[in-house]
């Protein structure tokens, strides 16, 4: 556990880090900040596919797993992993929604 602490910590830095080496002043000039919100739409469109994937990785192993332990209920498990699936699939285009907003296109 200790590990993954570590390793979100220096994610977590890597991340802010150029953040704030990039940060200029008020009254330094005219500097384009639009890449914030670019950087905002990457990080909406990707965490949520992260999310998405490994929510139906983890959805799919365990319909299979439970298919194997009990054939004969392979029909209800089937109509629950179908619309398990359907709503996990919508956070992803929640993130696309959020990411084409950021970026103005809506």
């Amino acid at each position: 556990m200790q590990k993954i602490g570590k390793v979100a910590l220096w994610t977590l830095f890597f991340v802010l880090m150029p953040m704030v080496a990039l940060a200029e002043g008020g009254a330094s000039g005219g500097g384009d900040s639009s890449w914030g919100y670019a950087l905002g739409a990457g990080l909406a469109v990707g965490l949520a596919g992260l999310g998405c994937g490994i929510g139906q990785g983890m959805t799919a192993g365990n319909t299979t797993a439970g298919i194997a332990r009990n054939p004969g209920a392979a029909g209800a498990m089937f109509t629950n992993f179908i619309l398990g699936m359907v709503l996990i699939e919508s956070i992803a285009i929640y993130g696309l929604v959020i990411a084409f907003l950021l970026q103005g296109k809506i």
